[in-house]
């Protein structure tokens, strides 16, 4: 029977479409005597009696309203990252200045307070920016919530994951989750680069960090992204993941360390 319902419905359909192409060039959906869509014919691709199931794209890229960076990002499990650092910078510092609670931004191996001349170099082109907690929380408090809800110093729709968020990801990737996440070769990462494959498309770089002694250390070897996840008044967490290891990990900083931020999607 419901079949039969559906050959009619379809022959009544078709039947429809051919008067309203002799008598006019478009279709009418009515509703108590009421005309409440109209549709041009030469508009319709096709007409389903179903709600049709429409793939979700597995990347592309953005733009930050802010200063017009493009970024690129991928879809990984159910959640959408930035493939790429956030570079946003409002001001630059060297390494020696650092606080716990006023926000500070950094350029691996730049040491001055010229915006553009920072923006001019290649650390920054390859590996973004470097940032202290309060700056990447941007007067957010903590939470680790899944999804954060801190959309701290992201671009608008975007915001900065907490450790469940990373958790979440990880486990979504299972063994070997750090080599699935690492930007293959060692055109960045530090020889070996264990079992890199970016097979997730995150593509991680190692940009280091600014330390809280007040230097920057260990680009090509580690790669570390804050949470919006705090540990204690004096530090938060992070994900790191280093070059001779396949894992992907997490721990806690000195809230005055600078750190690379990857920012989830709304």
């Amino acid at each position: 029977m419901r079949k039969f319902i559906l050959i009619s419905l379809l022959a009544f359909f078709a039947l429809s479409l051919n008067t309203a192409f002799a008598q006019n060039d478009s279709i009418y959906v009515m509703k108590n005597g009421s005309i409440i869509w109209e549709y041009k014919i030469a508009d319709i691709d096709s007409i389903v009696f179903y709600k049709p199931v429409i793939e979700e794209e597995a990347s592309g890229t953005f733009v930050d309203l802010r200063d017009g960076a493009e970024y690129s990002w991928v879809k990984i499990g159910e959640q959408v990252w930035m493939a790429e650092n956030l570079k946003y910078l409002p001001s630059v510092v060297g390494p020696g200045t650092g606080s716990n609670t006023d926000a500070y931004y950094y350029v691996y191996d730049y040491d001055g307070t010229n915006v553009d001349a920072a923006k001019a170099t290649e650390n920054y082109t390859t590996y973004g920016v470097l940032y202290n907690w309060t700056a990447a929380m941007a007067g957010a408090v903590s939470s680790d919530a899944n999804p954060s809800g801190v959309q701290g110093i992201c671009p608008e729709g975007w915001h900065l994951p907490s450790g469940a968020e990373w958790t979440q990801l990880t486990d979504y990737l299972g063994e070997n989750a750090g080599g699935k996440l690492k930007e293959v070769g060692t055109t960045h990462w530090a020889d070996p680069n264990t079992g890199a494959t970016n097979e997730s498309g995150f593509t991680a770089l190692p940009g280091g960090g600014r330390s809280f002694e007040g230097n920057f250390n260990d680009v090509g070897n580690l790669g570390v992204w804050w949470f919006s996840t705090e540990y204690d008044s004096d530090k938060a967490w992070g994900g790191y993941l280093g070059n001779s290891n396949s894992g992907a990990f997490s721990g806690y900083g000195s809230k005055n360390e600078g750190y690379s931020i990857r920012c989830v999607r709304d």
